[in-house]
């Protein structure tokens, strides 16, 4: 049995951190389907800026926008929907097999609208009544704003990848907002099932701590913070009030581990992969590290975070005698990710601009 199939055995979901137009036409996603179990996928502005900007692919698409008065965001959403809609017609048919559990594509609001709750609310209902498939979740930060916005959003029935979470507390803050978006809805005697992933991010802990610990620590926060993680969720899924939601017909909300590349080259590839395989979890995983899984990845064991927790306690209690303070370099990641993402955002439409200009002109 192939090693992405004995995730997949396990109860773990593989999603694609990437997209391209390249990517859906040249059949390489249809192989990633068949051969190695990948049963979604995830973008952000990063990859999409990466991919209008490094190829002529969507150059004619853009060109048909030159002569109308549309905003450049709103150019760059119809083409990202476009590809979103043709990846999700390959994801349908396990979206349809599990009852919307899997089978997911996702798609970002502005990552300007970050402090904004109700320009985020307002952004992720439009997105999500553009789109013409159903299995498409709308990714919103769990910042203090996006909090906010999620509870709305899951509310208003528009399937929510809550993302830029870096702690238990940040993670638990968007399982809450999930769950009282849902009860709202029973309350009001709507349907509860509104997916949702909560999107926890691995590798940004190891980079950001690398030249602050001894080398025996290093690349071993993000597993840790993961690890400390999935105990919450684990605790929350048995909880009383989890399960009167799914026995309402909720689905619950998923946990995601995101940023699974491995930033050290001096660190196995499959390092996230192989430490993070857990039921009922998803990994998001770039495609240089997919490769690197399939060739050579291997599970060692099933994640157990109370097996583990005694040790991840007294991991995380060495890193903050090291001088790491946790809740705030948390803080830290979660404002220099969105940051990141903006800036990503603003070279993406300074590219669509430059190209409407260039075929305006000749």
């Amino acid at each position: 049995m192939k090693v992405t199939e004995q995730l997949q055995k396990m109860g773990q979901s593989l999603w694609l951190d990437n997209i391209t137009r390249d990517l859906i036409n040249s059949g390489t996603l249809a192989h990633y389907i068949n051969d190695f179990s990948i049963t979604g996928l995830t973008s952000n502005p990063t990859i999409f800026e990466k991919a209008i900007s490094t190829t002529d692919l969507y150059d004619e698409e853009i060109r048909s926008h030159s002569q109308k008065v549309i905003l450049n965001e709103d150019v760059f959403f119809q083409l990202a929907l476009n590809d979103l809609g043709q990846a999700a017609k390959l994801f349908k048919p396990v979206h349809d097999e599990t009852d919307g559990l899997d089978g997911w594509v996702s798609l970002e609001v502005s990552p300007l609208l970050v402090d904004d709750a109700e320009g985020t609310i307002k952004a992720a209902v439009e997105l999500y009544s553009q789109a013409e498939f159903a299995n498409l979740l709308i990714k919103i930060p769990g910042t203090e704003a996006g909090i906010r916005a999620i509870e709305e959003t899951i509310y208003s029935g528009v399937p929510v990848n809550v993302t830029l979470l870096f702690s238990k507390q940040q993670y638990v803050a968007a399982a809450e907002a999930y769950m009282r978006g849902i009860e709202r809805r029973i309350a009001e005697g709507m349907s509860p099932h509104i997916s949702c992933v909560a999107s926890l991010f691995v590798s940004r802990w190891d980079v950001a701590i690398k030249d602050k610990v001894n080398t025996d620590l290093q690349n071993k926060l993000g597993i840790a913070i993961a690890q400390d993680c999935y105990k919450a969720y684990q605790e929350l899924m048995v909880s009383t009030r989890w399960q009167t939601l799914i026995e309402e017909g909720a689905q619950g909300q998923r946990l995601l581990w995101a940023s699974t590349g491995t930033k050290d080259p001096h660190a196995p590839a499959t390092l996230y992969i192989d430490a993070l395989a857990a039921p009922n979890t998803i990994n998001t995983i770039p495609e240089k590290t997919l490769h690197a899984f399939a060739e050579h990845g291997q599970i060692a064991s099933e994640l157990d975070a109370d097996a583990d927790a005694s040790d991840v306690e007294s991991l995380l209690d060495a890193f903050s005698k090291e001088g790491i303070d946790l809740d705030d370099l948390a803080s830290q990641l979660q404002k220099q990710g969105a940051e990141s993402f903006a800036q990503s955002w603003r070279t993406l439409l300074d590219c669509i601009h430059a190209k409407r200009e260039v075929s305006t002109n000749s």
